[in-house]
């Protein structure tokens, strides 16, 4: 076991969480899956054709891929502007009462397990430098790297892509055919689909893969029955 190269691992899956671009990806290819395979079977349930199905469809990939790209835009720059604010608070109480700070931080060095003159003694030493204090206390204190705020254009580009890629998978097969056998590949390339991310969501938190990916399945699977039910009783009412 290579143990440098693990902890590697784990150090850039921490920087991909804080960046936003983990949650979007996630969070992206997800609503794909679910969603489209939603309107797909809601749409085919009501008795629409192979053609209507597809355009119905494809709508909602345009539609959903552009929501999620702006709304996590919107809030990986909120976190962005967020942060950037508390860097300028924490610049402003440095120049207020700049041993407030140290004291502080003193007390997180003592707290992690560091003699209190030593973690005193570091702090000090890190004062001397204006930017080493306001990273130090950002990191030890606020709890956030501002190094790595994150890249709202990172986020929406991520959510965008992989909720179209993950949206292509109930909609590829009314390409091909329509009807029963078009709508059995679109759950089933669906359950794939959440079966894979399911995992992925497990093993990247360090659970079981199986229950993850279970988990994933069974709410494809209930997704699939409640749509398909709403809109076969809905082209029954209006036929």
């Amino acid at each position: 076991m290579d143990k440098k190269k693990d902890s590697e691992i784990l150090a850039k899956r921490a920087l991909q969480v804080q960046r936003g671009a983990a949650r979007a990806a996630v969070l992206g290819v997800n609503d794909g899956l679910v969603s489209v395979l939603c309107i797909v079977l809601a749409v085919a349930g009501a008795g629409a054709s192979g053609h209507s199905v597809l355009l119905a469809g494809f709508a909602g990939l345009v539609a959903g891929a552009v929501s999620m790209a702006a709304g996590e835009w919107i809030s990986v720059r909120a976190q962005v502007e967020l942060f950037t604010g508390i860097l300028g608070d924490i610049r402003k109480l440095m120049r207020d009462d700049r041993e407030l700070l140290v004291e502080q931080v003193t007390a997180r060095f003592a707290e992690s397990g560091h003699m209190h003159t030593t973690a005193h003694q570091a702090a000090q030493e890190i004062a001397h430098n204006d930017v080493a204090l306001t990273d130090v206390y950002a990191r030890q204190v606020m709890g956030f790297n501002p190094d790595e705020l994150g890249s709202p254009w990172t986020a929406a580009w991520s959510s965008f892509v992989l909720f179209t890629l993950g949206a292509l998978a109930p909609m590829v097969s009314w390409i091909f055919t329509d009807g029963v056998v078009a709508m059995a590949w679109s759950v089933g390339l669906t359950a794939v689909g959440g079966l894979i991310v399911g995992g992925y969501i497990s093993a990247s938190s360090g659970k079981s893969v199986v229950s993850g990916a279970l988990r994933q399945l069974g709410i494809i699977v209930l997704a699939s029955v409640v749509t398909y039910g709403v809109g076969y009783l809905f082209g029954v009412s209006i036929g």
